[in-house]
């Protein structure tokens, strides 16, 4: 099984009633097509980049998801029939997860090689600007013998 990040984008004049009705009813599609849902985010109402046919604006859901090819394209096909949806996305991020974990792993090998630099001496204190001359004039005025 592999993982998958579905967003999709609700019309902004659905009820809250009626896009919960839909988000199950989504859900219901991935669990007849064999798939799980690990995690359902309602990202809220948002400007649109770009005009949709009328929408100027829309309601985020996103969708992340363990399943095969088949479940996400009975998903898509779902969400492309429904009047509700403007617009929808889905990405495949297993690989995506793999690669940030290699990478991760080749750069903390390479850290453990590095050696570490050595602490720096502490900086003599710092003379408040005020005190520095009036240091000085002191010094000027003292006779030298």
């Amino acid at each position: 099984m592999r993982k998958y990040e579905v967003i999709f984008i609700v019309r902004p004049d659905v009820e809250e009633e009626d896009l919960n009705k839909l988000i199950t009813q989504m859900e219901g599609v991935v669990a007849g097509a064999g798939g799980k849902i690990e995690k359902t985010e309602k990202m809220g109402r948002r400007r649109l980049a770009y005009r949709v046919g009328r929408h100027q604006e829309g309601f985020y859901v996103l969708f992340v998801l363990e399943g095969t090819g088949d479940t996400v394209k009975e998903l898509e096909r779902r969400l492309g029939v429904t009047d509700a949806v403007i617009k929808f996305l889905a990405v495949r991020i297993d690989e995506e997860q793999k690669r940030a974990e290699k990478l991760k792993a080749q750069r903390a090998i390479r850290e453990a090689k590095r050696p570490k630099p050595k602490p720096a001496a502490p900086a003599p204190p710092a003379v408040p600007p005020a005190l520095a001359s009036t240091q000085q004039s002191e010094e000027q005025q003292q006779p030298q013998g």
